[in-house]
């Protein structure tokens, strides 16, 4: 099992060291700080040794009971297994976003994205390997896992409550969470500027043939300043929108050409070995692979 602490501010990594200096089999990754929770599931991917991994959130909202209908999948022949929530127990306000969300980035992704299905599910050795290389800032973890390919399938589980504590998932992160999921997988939001920008500019040629026929042929031109004033106000608005939606894909290239690394590791836990992160980078790798190749990864 690998663990990874994301920069906690509690008793979580001692807890974990604990775990990992009493059991071998328990690895104990902690970063340097806290990198969000797409970079903390990329560190355990990078760290997980296993012919199949699965992945999972630390709240218990992923049930482990689960663990088991995931490998009679993986068994059958499939790559990965996701898991599809039903019976969330959120808010229903919240629910409803998360509903939406999903199909409206279903619908707009370039690939095909299942509806309710978070990070929670299983991956052979070969998937994990593809998402290893894939080193983008801007991570959403479900969407290049259904990049990749392979044979897929989902399976539906209840989305249990939060075991104990209160969640550090805010409501910018999750918006954060749902633009990476829309901006890495679909340029559309660019698209539909384009198809506004037409039609604006349709619409403003006919009403300037319109106000040439009223003034030739009826000696009358066309009134209405606050009808101007709104018009102008809301295109004037659409090009503030949409330069904001150019700039989330500048904001990203931007991010990617600097190419810092995704989470930087401060220690590993494993037994009565400590490996910093440091010059012996070599030592971490030789740690994160020696377990025996049909350990089940977590």
């Amino acid at each position: 099992m690998v663990l990874v602490d994301d920069g906690s501010s509690d008793r979580t990594l001692a807890r974990l060291e604990a775990a990992a200096r009493r059991d071998p089999r328990v690895v104990a990754v902690t970063l340097s700080r806290n990198f969000g929770h797409q970079a903390a599931l990329t560190a355990a991917l990078d760290f997980v040794t296993g012919d199949v991994t699965i992945a999972m959130d630390g709240d218990l909202q992923d049930a482990p009971e689960a663990i088991p209908q995931l490998v009679a999948r993986y068994q059958e022949g499939y790559d990965v297994v996701y898991v599809k929530r039903v019976q969330r127990k959120e808010g229903l306000a919240l629910r409803l976003c998360y509903w939406l969300y999903y199909r409206l980035a279903a619908r707009m992704s370039s690939i095909e994205l299942p509806l309710d299905a978070g990070d929670f599910g299983l991956m052979s050795y070969r998937v994990v390997s593809e998402l290893r290389g894939m080193r983008e800032q801007h991570r959403y973890l479900r969407g290049l896992r259904a990049w990749v390919g392979f044979r897929q399938i989902g399976i539906e589980v209840e989305r249990a409550a939060r075991a104990q504590g209160e969640t550090k998932y805010s409501a910018i992160k999750l918006l954060k969470l749902a633009s990476d999921g829309l901006f890495a997988f679909s340029t559309v939001p660019l698209r539909v500027a384009a198809v506004l920008g037409a039609f604006a500019m349709l619409a403003s040629l006919t009403f300037a043939l319109y106000s040439i026929v009223a003034k030739v042929f009826f000696d009358a031109a066309p009134r209405g300043f606050t009808s101007l004033i709104v018009v102008a106000t809301f295109f004037a608005g659409v090009h503030l929108f949409f330069l904001g939606v150019i700039g989330e894909y500048v904001g990203r290239i931007y991010e990617e050409s600097k190419r810092r690394p995704i989470y930087i590791v401060g220690n590993i836990v494993r037994g009565d070995q400590m490996v910093p992160n440091g010059p012996a980078m070599s030592q971490r790798l030789t740690l994160a692979t020696d377990a025996p190749s049909e350990l089940v990864s977590l």
